[in-house]
């Protein structure tokens, strides 16, 4: 049988005779001679057809067609006679589906696809998935993962998997999906905080990827209802700036590794990532008052932390004056972290109590929250009462404190909320692959 090669192969085999597979994405009829480019998983060809018969069957083909093409590879020479590229003069097609209907946006041609609107391009996601430029961001995200994963194999973490119906809300009942569990009520877990935390005692060192959930009202460019967490958690640990260090060196692994094996992808983008070596820390009171003074920031009263103009303005600042558009915002009042956020102590001589956890800001947006955990039964309890919940509803999260947990902490990491700033993209929906909103729940 004739050997199938995969199209990013093409300059291996010059003058020989193969297969090729992929979809039709675009065809240029000149009338003796068409040109067809054909597309796979990877790049894309051009076919050259001049024979008769085979012209006639090109012609009846729709665009997005996928097919067998066989014929001799060869090499022609690019624009301006510049580039070597090879394109497969044809001899024998095979259509392997038929295509029912005209495909309702333009795959093969970048400007259009550039050209939709948002919600079109969602609403067509099974289709627009297929354009180069569009399933870049998703080969990103891949190897995202892959990254994380890799670095904190070596660091001696253990991947688990958490149960995503959970009986109560990690932060105590606040945006949670309800779901019928055979007459009982369960939620969508919002984050797996509980179950790392117990992990912590069983492994020392866990990292979890998978999707959370949260009932988030706002439809912004920000937020969606479903997404993907990069969640790590560790014991032993001396304060949270030892969580902060395993981040920048997993962040330090994660860009370099994507850089390389993604180059491709970021050039449609036009994007060169940022070398990370380390990254500043302010606290979240030192931030309020450079924005503040320096910038004219002016949020609004009800506002403990940042706002996203303060975040932009933030990232901004730092990426001036230290060449990295990334901060950890540090010390956030404890009674606006969850109840499980270690208390700060008051040396500082600050009227408001601390807590030992941060947020990274990159580019002007929030994409991870982390930082020391209580791990002492009695305080844990008693910071839980003191947000007006009932230890007793936690009893299966409490044993394993009861029984002795280490200082630990950990953090989580927005996998689309990365990938987008990596890129620069207006939205999180961009990135990702079936995004869910307050609007949105197909395709």
């Amino acid at each position: 049988m004739m050997e199938t090669i995969a199209l990013s192969q093409a300059a291996q085999y010059v003058s020989q005779v193969v297969r090729i597979k992929g979809h039709l994405q675009g065809m240029r009829d000149l009338g003796q001679i068409m040109f067809l480019n054909v597309r796979d998983r990877e790049a894309s060809i051009q076919v050259v057809v001049e024979n008769p018969e085979l012209l006639a069957r090109a012609r009846a083909l729709a665009l997005e067609t996928p097919c067998f093409f066989e014929g001799t590879m060869q090499t022609r020479l690019g624009k301006a006679q510049a580039a070597a590229a090879q394109e497969l003069v044809l001899t024998a097609i095979k259509p392997l589906s038929p295509v029912s209907e005209t495909c309702p946006v333009e795959i093969g041609k970048q400007s259009k696809i550039d050209g939709l609107s948002p919600q079109t391009l969602l609403d067509y996601r099974p289709l627009t998935l297929r354009n180069e430029k569009v399933r870049a961001i998703f080969k990103i995200e891949a190897e995202i993962v892959k990254a994380f994963r890799q670095y904190l194999d070596e660091q001696g973490f253990t991947e688990i998997h958490s149960s995503k119906l959970v009986s109560t809300g990690t932060e105590g009942g606040a945006q949670l999906f309800a779901v019928d569990y055979f007459g009982r009520q369960a939620y969508l877990a919002q984050s797996p905080q509980f179950y790392k935390q117990i992990m912590v005692g069983a492994f020392e060192r866990v990292y979890e990827v998978g999707p959370v959930y949260r009932a988030e009202e706002h439809d912004t460019t920000r937020h969606l209802n479903e997404y993907i967490s990069l969640d790590f958690e560790m014991g032993f640990i001396q304060s949270e700036q030892d969580v902060i260090r395993m981040q920048i060196g997993l962040l330090r692994h994660i860009f370099s590794e994507v850089a390389e094996r993604c180059a491709k992808e970021f050039a449609l983008y036009g994007i060169t990532l940022p070398k990370i070596e380390t990254i500043a820390q302010i606290t979240l009171e030192e931030a309020r008052s450079l924005l503040t003074e320096r910038y004219r920031w002016q949020p609004e009263p009800t506002v403990q932390d940042l706002d996203g103009e303060g975040e932009r303005l933030l990232c901004a600042h730092f990426e001036k004056n230290e060449g990295l558009s990334m901060v950890y915002v540090t010390n956030y009042p404890h009674k606006i972290r969850p109840f499980y956020a270690m208390p700060a102590s008051q040396e500082t001589g600050s009227a408001v109590l601390g807590s030992k956890s941060f947020d990274l800001l990159y580019g002007g947006l929030e994409i991870t929250t982390g930082g020391q955990r209580i791990h002492e039964y009695a305080k844990l309890t008693q910071s839980m009462q003191s947000r007006g919940l009932n230890p007793e509803d936690f009893g299966d999260y409490l044993m394993a404190f009861k029984h002795g947990l280490p200082p630990h902490g950990g953090l989580a990491i927005g996998l689309e909320r990365l990938a987008k700033q990596m890129l620069k993209l207006p939205s999180v929906k961009q990135t990702a692959l079936f995004p869910r909103d307050i609007n949105r729940l197909t395709p």
